[in-house]
């Protein structure tokens, strides 16, 4: 199985940064596209953001200019930086990944989620 961890969530001031980490392990043979989504009570789960294998990003116009999408290739690990939080951002934030494992079978994998709030 394949399995995606997400770490680094909390709590931060309005206008501060937090930096999460999304880890992918199991029997991974390559990994595609990975993204980042978010999740907010009475809210509909949105996409934050997607980097392909190759480095290419995709940002929601939310967070244009904010977040950070990147991805060491050798860890099988995606993060994003977030900066000038707003309480807005406050969600669920998901790690996803389309996983091709070593018996040559695509998952599109998900983590457990890791929570941020931005709040004074």
């Amino acid at each position: 199985q394949v399995q995606l961890v997400e770490s680094g969530g909390g709590l931060v001031q309005p206008g501060g940064s937090l930096r999460l980490s999304c880890a992918a392990s199991g029997s991974i043979f390559s990994i595609n596209a990975m993204g980042w989504y978010r999740q907010a009570p009475g809210k509909q789960r949105e996409l934050v953001a997607t980097i392909t294998s190759s480095g290419s990003t995709n940002y929601a116009d939310s967070v244009k200019g904010r977040f950070t999408i990147s991805r060491d290739n050798a860890k099988n690990t995606v993060y994003l930086q977030m900066n000038s939080l707003k309480p807005e951002d406050t969600a669920v934030y998901l790690c996803n990944g389309e996983i091709e494992t070593t018996y040559r079978v695509f998952y599109d994998a998900w983590g457990q989620g890791t929570q941020v709030t931005v709040s004074s």
